[in-house]
């Protein structure tokens, strides 16, 4: 993997989708690969950290022998994006315990929110090589 941070979506929510379209288009140093929480890759990842295969509600970054989930996992991907939205990395300093209470009420709506997919996301052509498969 080079190297390089991955991030562990919900392949089937659409908010997540959004989001790693997001990141993608605006990680100019081509830091991430991504994979689906649902993936082979992506349970292979989540049992290398002794985490829950089944029942998971958050994005998970993998950096190296260490993993980031929720608010702390998003504003470490800030943290490297492309313009402004490094700054949002300032919200670091507020407790976890406080930030995740967002977090977490979108992560409980986010298929009615937003809605869900029958299958998992399949990358563009353009798109598979930030892709762990």
């Amino acid at each position: 993997m080079g190297g390089k941070s991955i991030i562990l979506f919900d392949g089937i929510c659409n908010f997540c989708n959004s989001s790693v379209n997001f990141i993608i288009g605006h990680d100019n140093k081509n830091r991430f690969k991504f994979a689906s929480l649902q993936s082979d890759s992506g349970k292979k990842l989540l049992n290398r950290f002794g985490l829950d295969t089944e029942n998971l509600k958050t994005i998970i970054l993998a950096e190296g022998d260490k993993y980031y989930t929720k608010t702390t996992a998003a504003l470490r991907i800030a943290k490297q994006l492309r313009g402004t939205w490094k700054l949002c990395y300032v919200f670091i300093i507020i407790p976890p315990f406080i930030r995740n209470i967002f977090y977490n009420i979108i992560a409980k709506y986010r298929y009615r929110w937003f809605g869900k997919r029958d299958t998992c996301r399949i990358p563009s052509p353009e798109e598979k090589e930030k892709f762990l498969e």
